[in-house]
């Protein structure tokens, strides 16, 4: 099919002698990259919707800029974090723009927990509510930014932490916004970043943001993002499981908190309402601490059914459901007093009717209808490990060949997981459906636009039915842009000989022992993966004393351990599941990138587990259908730390021996970039020493060459 004008524009601008090789110091033209664009160019031009696989240093940035700067249409581009949507936006959509000497308005749109609120910044002065000097210091600053920016965006505070408790009472929530109500409305930052974003013909947002306007339209509440012709969406593999997040429903501890305190913050503003807000406030507090202490001999996480175990539970959630109704009824007749004790009774009826909600008819609840919360990092299942429950699932008859024959589809979306989560001080009580295809699907068709979802990983052995599933997408338009680089010469996969099962006990210790040779080849230098956090807390214990420094996740936030390992220069980091994606260490500082163990999801999270339930009960393989395919991505997402430059080179060791003893090992090395792959642990010395190396590539090689 012959490219549209826009695509055979596109091609020209990323071509040799075109506007970004004349204009962009060091681009250097890909044909990947150029296919890549000529397809989200066809895709615009057409009003259809494409999946596209690029891989690592495809250079997929540019090449959808490039068509939606020159298309005119209006483009909505969403990223996985806020960090990749300022570098989006500040960095490369400037470059992109300038090279293109196009004049078009753009604008970065967040959500509004980014933006300082002035009226809840002024109700917190004065406050006692400072636990520490510090704390009081660094209001101080922020009231003094307030006075000079220009957009508000919390991102230009650089000494501010993500985590700081100062962030909720300097900005808003959308329970708590007091809307037109606000007697600073006018001068509302949150409004004007829309009203810039209304006006511009590309806007930058992350997915959070896009997934709470879909969320929100579904609901009937309106439209936060202004209407588009177009969407990209970049990092799009993280987007099926936010949209469970989104399309769900929760009511946390801090919230419930929030009300209390904000509530009697309100009383300076009314005579003689503190003698009546006090006492439920005080009251709403207690309770939220009752709940989570009354759940302190439940597992971390599970279903609600699991929490209707314990009378003393029950109980609390009853105290909770009492103190909500004491607080409604208190502020009802305060509402016409201020706009803020009106919000705070819409918050507390709100409150009441998802706690109401999410406890049901816990006991007689049907097979269908599960119980639960946001991905946690440092979660740990509390009694069997991650990598147990894996090898467990996989190895009872769960794996299939892959030439078994295909069965019918997973299960509809029509039903949701109730469950819970606690934290060290907090709970959250969540209800997520186990499939969003279908609100996802139909805001696609509502929005007339073309669609774009483009990744590093979401093909699974090259073809893309997994993730088109997930959204609900029936035939779409596919295109996998592999990477430029040179893997016969860049890179290099082992696979240690002679290591156990991955379920035994010590696996771990051969794991290590396994490991050694290879970290004194390339002198340090290393990731070391993991699927599991006790795994991880073993392995260090193993490798301390070492020759190399060790970075180990938990001792220090994720991008202190990243600066110290990049200057160190010969490290060696250990890291779980938040290491595998949005990580970069270009150059010889990470030359070899370990994995532990496949990365198999733990069945016995409440919402996984319903989820293959629910594929079994459709008739489906919920190994093949679910945790395969996820897995897949995950180990995908974990190798792509390694080679990130046309100049890098590196080792990827993969341990789990189940790459080779099971047939669906071969769907995890398919999906993998053709490296060279080796058994032997002196091919890697060699590759280090800068030896030539006759191996087979990975598309040549059967299993029986590994034994």
């Amino acid at each position: 099919m012959e490219p549209s004008r826009l695509g055979v524009a596109s091609r020209a601008a990323l071509s040799e002698g075109g506007d970004l090789a004349r204009n962009i110091a060091a681009f250097a033209p890909r044909s990947a990259q150029q296919d890549l664009s000529v397809a989200i160019a066809d895709a615009f031009e057409s009003r259809t919707t494409l999946l596209a696989e690029a891989g690592t240093g495809t250079g997929k940035t540019f090449a959808y800029l490039v068509p939606a700067l020159l298309s005119g249409l209006k483009t909505i581009v969403s990223t996985g974090t806020r960090a990749l949507q300022d570098q989006l936006y500040h960095r490369d959509l400037p470059r992109v723009r300038d090279a293109l000497g196009v004049g078009l308005k753009t604008a970065l749109l967040k959500g509004r927990a980014n933006y300082l609120c002035k009226y809840r910044t002024e109700q917190a002065k004065g406050e006692p509510r400072f636990t520490s000097r510090e704390y009081a210091a660094q209001f101080q600053r922020i009231v003094s930014w307030a006075g000079r920016t220009r957009m508000g965006d919390l991102a230009e505070l650089d000494a501010l932490p993500e985590d700081s408790p100062l962030l909720p009472m300097v900005t808003s929530t959308a329970e708590n916004c007091l809307g037109s109500e606000c007697p600073m409305f006018g001068d509302c930052f949150v409004i004007q970043a829309r009203q810039r974003a209304q006006a511009a013909d590309l806007v930058v947002v992350n997915h959070h943001l896009l997934l709470a306007d879909l969320a929100l339209k579904q609901e009937g509440f309106g439209e936060i993002l202004p209407g588009a012709q177009a969407f990209v969406v970049d990092e799009a593999h993280q987007l099926p499981d936010l949209a469970s997040q989104f399309f769900g429903e929760a009511i946390s501890a801090r919230p419930l908190v929030e009300l209390a305190r904000d509530a009697l913050a309100e009383c300076k503003q009314v005579t003689g309402a503190l003698a009546s807000v006090q006492g439920p406030a005080r009251e709403l507090e207690q309770a939220v601490r009752t709940v989570r202490a009354a759940m302190d001999e439940l597992p971390v996480r599970a279903t609600r059914r699991r929490a209707a175990e314990l009378p003393e539970v029950e109980a609390a959630f009853d105290t909770l459901a009492a103190a909500l109704r004491s607080m409604r009824s208190t502020l009802e007749p305060l509402r016409a007093a201020a706009p803020g004790f009106d919000s705070c009774h819409a918050r507390a009826k709100d409150f009441e009717v998802k706690l109401r909600r999410w406890r049901g008819p816990a006991v007689a609840r049907p097979p269908t209808e599960v119980e639960v919360v946001e991905e946690d990092d440092d979660f740990e299942p509390p009694r069997r490990p991650v990598e147990e429950v894996a090898v467990e699932a996989v190895d009872t008859g769960a794996a299939v060949d892959e030439d078994e024959e295909e069965q019918q589809t997973p299960a509809g979306p029509d039903s949701s997981v109730l469950w819970y989560e606690l934290t060290a001080r907090g709970f959250r009580l969540s209800r997520t459906p186990l499939d969003v295809a279908g609100p996802l699907a139909e805001h696609r068709e509502r929005s007339r636009a073309s669609w774009v979802f483009t990744s590093a990983t979401l093909a699974i052995g090259g073809q893309f039915q997994h993730y088109a599933t997930k959204l609900g997408l029936v035939e779409p338009k596919t295109l996998l842009a592999p990477s430029p680089f040179d893997w016969a010469q860049q890179a290099l996969c082992y696979l240690p000989t002679g290591l156990p099962d991955p379920v035994v006990r010590h696996y771990n210790e051969s794991m290590v022992d396994k490991l050694r040779p290879v970290l004194e080849a390339s002198g340090g230098r290393a990731f070391v993966l993991f699927a599991s956090h006790r795994a991880l807390r073993e392995a260090a214990e193993l490798l301390r004393g070492g020759p190399w420094p060790l970075f180990v996740q938990g001792e220090a936030p994720r991008h202190v351990l990243l600066e110290r390992f990049r200057a160190s220069g010969n490290g060696v980091l250990l890291g779980a599941a938040s290491f595998r994606e949005g990580v970069d260490v270009a150059g010889e500082a990470l030359s070899v990138v370990v994995i532990d163990k496949l990365p198999f999801a733990a069945p016995d999270d409440p919402v996984f587990e319903a989820r293959l339930d629910a594929i079994r009960r459709g008739g489906g393989n919920p190994f093949r259908d679910e945790q395969l395919p996820q897995a897949v991505i995950a180990l995908k997402q974990g190798a792509g730390r390694l080679i990130r430059s046309e100049t890098d080179r590196g080792v990827l060791v993969l341990c789990d021996p189940r790459l080779i003893s099971k047939s669906y090992g071969k769907t995890f090395l398919d999906s993998l970039p053709p490296l060279p792959r080796t058994r032997r642990v002196e091919d890697v010395a060699g590759f280090f020493a800068g030896e030539p190396l006759s191996l087979e590539s990975s598309s040549s090689v059967d299993e029986d060459h590994y034994r």
